[in-house]
């Protein structure tokens, strides 16, 4: 038999954490993070961790267990989730993962797309273009290029861009269409997907909320100190919603309240990217956190039974 996982996934600000907990003790359950940016040590505030008296509560892995200039990514995600899924089940307790990085969830549960083989010096012309043109010019040509790609690919995220435009320029064929081919059909689980959703007018307005508190909660001194310790602010972990933001307020770029305000609004462009990825998985069943918690509790129940 398949061992049974139970995946809580929604956009950011949803309530996942405290849905996660409340199944967990529910179930006898641990739950495992699929947040890329909680795995990262000293990243507390702007990630939105779950608070120490919660993880005293139920067990959680795959938290602050890299330094933010440490390589992660969905490759390695899937290599300790597996040992995490294995160890809980070692001793007979259900698994939970929560998180709402769709890369890292597909990775663990359909298995994980490779690529073709890296092209060095392709890599590296286009490394040079980003010195010289800027991330935002050959975002906008993987746009034509992959438009497919680029809607799944944050146009900061400097890694994904290039590996999408190398595979392009190496193959003449599209980042999506590889993906597509493959068609990640590995199923190595039985898995029950509970997605998190509020009407948008709720949601943007916790998502805004969350903003002002993680900003009122000391972000800026979060940042100040990770700056501090010798981590660049160009460090990919440091270029995510919030982190960014805050830099360019400590740059002396923006003022603290506009960097607020790019901080919200981005914040919920990405809510919006994530719902769009998770929508096009039709094994998710979908559930207001709070409204319908009776009925995520019955729903894992009878999965789990």
């Amino acid at each position: 038999m398949k061992p049974k996982i139970i995946i809580i996934l929604g956009p950011t600000g949803v309530g996942k954490s405290e849905v996660a907990i409340e199944v967990a003790l529910e179930v006898g359950g641990e739950i495992i993070n699929a947040d890329s940016q909680q795995v990262y040590r000293t990243m507390d505030i702007g990630t939105g961790k779950p608070a120490p008296e919660q993880r005293q509560k139920v067990r959680h892995y795959l938290i602050d267990i890299v330094d933010p200039d440490e390589e992660f990514n969905a490759a390695l995600f899937r290599q300790r989730a597996l040992k995490s899924i294995e160890e809980i089940c070692s001793r007979g307790r259900n698994v939970i993962l929560c998180g709402g990085t769709g890369l890292y969830i597909r990775a663990l549960t359909h298995g994980l797309f490779i690529g073709p083989s890296k092209d060095p010096g392709i890599r590296n012309r286009i490394g040079q273009e980003v010195k010289e043109k800027g991330l935002g010019s050959l975002y906008q040509r993987l746009q034509e290029a992959d438009p497919d790609a680029a809607s799944s690919i944050h146009p900061n995220d400097r890694q994904r861009i290039i590996r999408a435009l190398e595979v392009f320029a190496v193959t003449g064929k599209g980042m999506s269409q590889w993906q597509r081919e493959h068609g990640f059909k590995e199923n190595p689980f039985e898995s029950l997907k509970i997605g998190l959703n509020r009407e948008r007018e709720e949601l943007y307005d916790l998502i805004n909320r969350r903003c002002e508190e993680m900003v009122s909660h000391g972000l800026a001194d979060e940042v100040r100190g990770l700056v501090d310790r010798g981590y660049s602010l160009d460090l990919k972990p440091l270029q995510s919603v919030g982190y960014r933001h805050i830099g360019l307020y400590l740059s002396g770029a923006v003022s603290l309240e506009d960097a607020l305000s790019l901080m919200k609004r981005d914040t919920r462009h990405l809510a919006k990217r994530q719902l769009t990825w998770f929508r096009s998985d039709k094994e998710v069943r979908w559930f207001h956190p709070e409204r319908e918690r009776g009925e995520i509790l019955e729903a894992v129940k009878g999965f789990l039974d």
